[in-house]
């Protein structure tokens, strides 16, 4: 194929009748490229930088141009790496394509057990090789480059279609023979069509003979040397295959607490999080890259101050935790004592001490008990106080939030106000993205029996299993969604609820405690991607008025349809183990959120009859990854510019927000020129419906002052908001969480 059919090829991709996008315009722009007798692979090679060099925020249609030789390069490379002649369809006979890799230890056997090849068949005809045009070149890239399946030598062997299908028919096996077709195709529509994503270790691992398919655990760490390393262990072991994790250390004693009724003999927290941060470094999840950890501590534990001291650059190295995410959990009072009373006092205090004075755990009340409780150990003398002003602390807070982004921010009185399952425990703090938020507890590890064996001594230690939590997370993409459309927005979500409870059942668990809660709970988190491209797509600015009534009515309507879906699931196959006395229950869960009219009426006593599949339902996630995937903008945030230039891996891919044109040009305004009390505002507006938590964001300039900030806070405390993820300022780089991309 010569240069002019491969220009004419490339610009067939794109849907414009404007003059700009021509055969001659790429043609001339590759004269100082084309060198005689190049093939026809570096030719196209070249059309493709060239298109890529050519994409503005005024001309973004250049990217579907590169997208779709892209995608023809792809089709060509895997026809080479499979043996192929460039006559025969690639998405033809994927019954042998399944076996083959199945015989290769690429697919997991499960699939050719749990379906016939009449099965397969039906299902082939159902894959529309047309979809694999729908990306974006970011997407189709990322996709090739890590979610298609390769073989050992890192040779691609797997089509997007074929990906979708096998993922699909893996979230399928679950249901009932007769139907498990059915939803297999159901499941492939959704994700084809990029109207919803699953979570990265789902796209990644789903079909694969070992399959995690969950992205983050959230563990609570005892007081005990046993406990603490059983932590660690359980840390390594998610890590090694490719899960995140939140660890609470609120309940370890303090610096120089006693031990055994020793004084000074504790070292703190800070010895424990330098291990969690090595252990992040040594468990490199087979060299892809390290370990996540976020580390979460109590706003009132005696070692606040060196934990915020954790990532930033001065300071005694030797108490710094670099590859650590710091969080920290803060009570209400601590925030109105920042607006109404800066100069007052906060006591810092250690658990350990309070559990002997006191005989309670402060860190297991929220709201006006725990309060009670606080000025109750205050008072006790026999406490040992740490004490500096609020306005200490949030200097110490701000200052190592602009320096590094974070610590994270969890404000644990509303979210166990909020918890549907408080009749079961307790909420301390949330995941490595700050979105999960469901029961916590710490395991009980008792004591080792010996018994013998045939002559062997056998070992066995027996553990009492606490909640430790699992994310089941996807996403909605609302920009590729007609969020007015209610049917397509019910038939999606219905989708993804389904999906996400036969997630819990396929589950491969590196950590026996995530099976015992994940089947307890059978929590899921169903979030949204694109919402700053829903907004444009719908031509609303991001600070006008209507995008509060706008969003409030399409997340009660996402929140409307997920429990729908639950409770038909529940009514098919049963309720969670724990749904009595919950606020589905007992109708909490309706009251709190003012939904009273006649068709949440009607649901709530369907609920009352049938139960609910999922004690947890809806939490927004990051979105990273799978966001570039679908050719959309990240989780709930603005888009950080209408168009930018990515490195990756040495290279330079031009970017623009999500199906920028002419009309929707202004309505893609920059995350760093909006009043983030309007995002903090809108948070507060969505909260109502989730659930769980946002992974939300602040997007902060040099012109904010400490002041600024601390109120943003502040408000985001009087507005509902769950979590904080990281402050983002234009200084400052911060890496997103990829275990966690859904």
């Amino acid at each position: 194929m010569d240069l002019f059919n491969i220009c004419r090829l490339a610009i067939g991709g794109i849907d414009d009748d404007s003059e700009v996008y021509t055969e001659k315009r790429l043609i001339d722009a590759l004269n100082h490229i084309i060198r005689p007798n190049m093939r026809e692979d570096e030719i196209r090679n070249s059309v493709i930088q060239v298109a890529l060099e050519l994409t503005s925020d005024i001309e973004p249609e250049w990217q579907k141009a590169a997208s779709k030789l892209y995608v023809l390069k792809l089709y060509d490379e895997i026809r080479k790496n499979r043996n192929l002649n460039k006559e025969e369809d690639l998405y033809k006979n994927l019954y042998d394509f399944i076996s083959k890799l199945t015989d290769k230890g690429l697919y997991g056997k499960y699939i050719l057990e749990n379906y016939t090849k009449g099965d397969i068949l039906e299902l082939e005809k159902a894959i529309k090789p047309e979809r694999d045009f729908l990306f974006t070149y970011s997407g189709i890239n990322l996709l090739a480059s890590r979610y298609l399946i390769q073989d050992f030598d890192r040779r691609t062997l797997e089509l997007p279609q074929q990906m979708f299908m096998g993922i699909a028919m893996h979230l399928a096996i679950p249901e009932k023979k007769e139907v498990r077709v059915l939803w297999a195709k159901r499941f492939y529509d959704v994700l084809s069509s990029l109207k919803a994503t699953m979570a990265t270790p789902t796209m990644s691992n789903a079909r694969k003979p070992f399959y995690q398919l969950s992205s983050c655990f959230i563990d609570t760490v005892q007081d005990s040397l046993k406990g603490i390393y059983k932590s660690i262990d359980n840390f390594a072991e998610v890590s090694k295959f490719g899960g995140g994790m939140g660890i609470y250390i609120g309940k370890i004693r303090a610096l120089e607490s006693p031990i055994r009724g020793f004084k000074g003999a504790s070292g703190g927290v800070i010895p424990w999080v330098k291990l969690f941060n090595d252990t992040a470094i040594a468990v490199d999840q087979l060299g892809v890259r390290n370990g996540s950890v976020a580390i979460w501590l109590d706003a009132w534990h005696k070692d606040l101050p060196e934990f915020l001291q954790l990532k930033t650059n001065n300071g005694d190295d030797r108490k710094k935790a670099h590859d650590v995410f710091p969080g920290l959990c803060y009570p209400d009072l601590f925030w109105k004592l920042a607006e109404t009373d800066i100069d007052a006092n906060w006591y810092m205090m250690c658990p350990h001490e309070i559990r002997l004075a006191k005989g309670y755990s402060l860190e297991d009340f929220y709201g006006e008990e725990w309060e009670k409780r606080y000025y109750e150990c205050v008072e006790d003398e026999s406490i040992s106080k740490r004490i500096m002003s609020v306005k200490e602390i949030v200097r110490l807070i701000i200052k190592s939030a602009a320096e590094t982004g974070t610590p994270f921010a969890f404000y644990r009185d509303t979210v166990n106000k909020m918890n549907p399952n408080k009749h079961k425990g307790m909420i301390y703090s949330s995941n490595l993205c700050t979105e999960i938020m469901q029961n916590m507890s710490p395991m009980d590890i008792q004591k080792s029996e010996i018994k013998d064996e045939n002559g062997d001594s056998i070992i066995i230690e027996k553990t009492k299993s606490g909640d430790f939590v699992v994310c089941n997370l996807s996403s909605v993409v609302l920009g590729n969604v007609d969020v007015k459309n209610d049917k397509e927005l019910e038939y999606v979500v219905e989708t993804q609820i389904r999906a996400m409870d036969n997630v819990i059942d396929l589950n491969y668990y590196s950590v026996p405690f995530a099976e015992v809660t994940n089947k307890k709970y059978r929590a899921i988190g169903l979030g949204t991607s694109g919402y700053h491209h829903m907004l444009a797509n719908n031509l609303i600015h991001w600070t006008e008025d209507r995008h509060k009534d706008f969003a409030d009515n399409v997340y009660e309507r996402i929140n409307y349809h997920a429990i729908k879906a639950s409770m038909n699931i529940s009514k098919e196959k049963g309720r969670y183990s724990c749904f009595e006395g919950s606020d589905w229950d007992n109708g909490n869960y309706f009251e709190f959120r003012g939904y009273n009219s006649e068709k949440w009426n009607e649901l709530r006593e369907d609920i009352n009859t049938y139960g609910m599949r999922n004690g947890y339902l809806i939490a927004v996630a990051p979105n990273g990854s799978t966001a570039t995937i679908a050719g959309t903008s990240e989780g709930i945030d603005p888009v950080m510019s209408r168009f930018w230039l990515e490195e990756k891996k040495g290279s330079i891919i031009p970017k623009t927000a999500p199906n920028l044109n002419e009309e929707n040009y202004w309505y893609y305004n920059s995350a760093y020129n909006i009043d983030q009390k309007w995002c903090v505002e809108m948070n507060g507006v969505r909260q109502r419906h989730i659930d769980q938590g946002q992974s939300f964001n602040l997007y902060i300039t040099t012109n904010y002052t400490m002041r600024q900030i601390m109120n943003l806070y502040i408000e985001a405390c009087k507005c509902g908001v769950k979590s904080i993820y990281y402050v983002r300022s234009k200084s400052l780089s911060v890496s997103d969480c990829e275990s966690c991309s859904a």
